[in-house]
């Protein structure tokens, strides 16, 4: 279901959102599901791997964008009666992956109730980037799914991968070609230390909707995450000055603009 909603659409189902279930009573001990929908666009566009052309904010081009993937974790919800409703840590770590649509909408078990805001990490905490790998199972399993987004030689995953194409990479940058490479991680470090990189995001529901869980029905918060975003922000990010991004001091920059916008909250559906 992923998709870009013209104002019109994201109006109307706004709408639809803040009257459905407004005189509603619930029962907090009672669970019931609710998703959070991860909608990948590049700007005022619907993010297309291997076709597309988008600008950066330092005016860059971007031919086309391959690979998108990211981590999003320990997640959380505020009720509008001030409590918090934290999700069990192992039901909690969730890969997303541009074009696998399975991926793009986690859900979750809990109470019944009106929501104001979603915290989440994009990353994986140290605690379980450093956990024995029989710790590390579903998106987070190496051997499996999470195969690309993990570096064994410092045991720490990748928190947000994006690569693609620009003719501002410079002839002999990044890995071949005018390829870009922008792998985001490092927590701390288990044996070196490092920078960190972990990012925590907390969204405020109020203006756009707020979700009202009730066991027997779905509720969905549809985030909207702007790749461009990943390169203005805190810092603007020039391809052609860095075209390949890893385990270096830089990448803290890059982790920087996480914050800056690139999550923000287009809508809720109840």
């Amino acid at each position: 279901m992923k998709r870009i909603f013209l104002s019109f659409i994201t109006a109307s189902l706004f709408f639809v959102s803040c009257k459905k279930d407004s005189t509603s009573s619930y029962n907090n001990t009672v669970k019931a599901e609710l998703s959070v929908e991860f909608d990948n666009v590049a700007g005022s566009q619907d993010l297309q791997l291997n076709t597309g052309k988008y600008i950066t904010a330092s005016g860059d081009t971007i031919s086309s964008i391959t690979k998108l993937k990211y981590f999003v974790s320990n997640f959380s919800f505020t009720n509008v009666d001030g409590s918090v409703y934290t999700v069990p840590q192992d039901s909690s770590y969730h890969l997303v992956v541009e074009g696998d649509s399975s991926t793009y909408e986690p859900s979750f078990d809990v109470p019944e109730g009106e929501y104001k805001s979603v915290t989440f990490t994009l990353g994986v905490d140290s605690a379980r980037n450093t956990m024995d790998a029989s710790k590390r199972t579903g998106d987070l399993d190496v051997t499996g799914v999470a195969a690309d987004m993990y570096w064994t030689w410092n045991s720490g995953y990748i928190f947000y991968k994006l690569e693609g194409t620009s003719p501002q990479v410079p002839s002999m940058g990044g890995m071949g070609g005018n390829s870009f490479y922008y792998h985001i991680g490092l927590f701390g470090g288990k044996t070196t230390p490092t920078i960190n990189n972990i990012k925590k995001i907390t969204l405020d529901l109020t203006a756009r909707g707020t979700p009202k869980v009730k066991a027997g029905k779905e509720t969905n918060i549809h985030l909207m995450v702007d790749v461009l975003k990943m390169f203005s922000g805190t810092n603007t990010i020039s391809i052609a000055a860095h075209s390949m991004v890893m385990t270096d001091a830089y990448s803290a920059n890059i982790a920087a603009n996480f914050t800056s916008g690139m999550f923000r909250h287009d809508h809720t559906e109840n």
